[in-house]
């Protein structure tokens, strides 16, 4: 599950296209299925955003929660290949962007009626 956060303004009208470069990334740095895509977007009110000096209002913020089991430089890979492709498509610099990976055991994440340790079907790795 990714969540985006940014100002309403700036965010709506990227939504669709950035939703599409995170999950190509999330697609060529850990193999995610197309079919896998789990994003939420908050759009928020500018005097409710508040981010750190030297960041514009395209400022934005990508929560990607996931199973732990990644490697660091997996991990790392990701982080870096959001910040190019969204400078490469949507013309906002690493400045601008966030990106938070939090990872939980198998046993914390609960879909399909089960537990993420429970589960022996899944179309991807997660330890990669």
């Amino acid at each position: 599950m990714i969540v985006i956060f940014g100002i309403k303004e700036n965010l709506n009208p990227i939504k669709a296209k950035l939703s599409d470069v995170i999950h190509s990334c999330m697609e060529s740095v850990l193999g995610m299925p197309e079919d896998k895509r789990a994003h939420r977007f908050i759009p928020m009110d500018k005097e409710d955003f508040y981010y750190p000096g030297g960041r514009s209002d395209a400022y934005t913020v990508i929560e990607i929660n996931m199973m732990s089991g990644r490697k660091i430089e997996t991990q790392k890979k990701l982080i870096k290949s959001i910040f190019k492709e969204i400078e490469n498509v949507l013309s906002i610099p690493p400045i601008d962007i966030e990106v938070i990976i939090k990872e939980q055991a198998p046993h914390q994440w609960g879909f399909r009626g089960m537990t993420g340790d429970e589960v022996n079907d899944l179309k991807y790795k997660v330890n990669v």
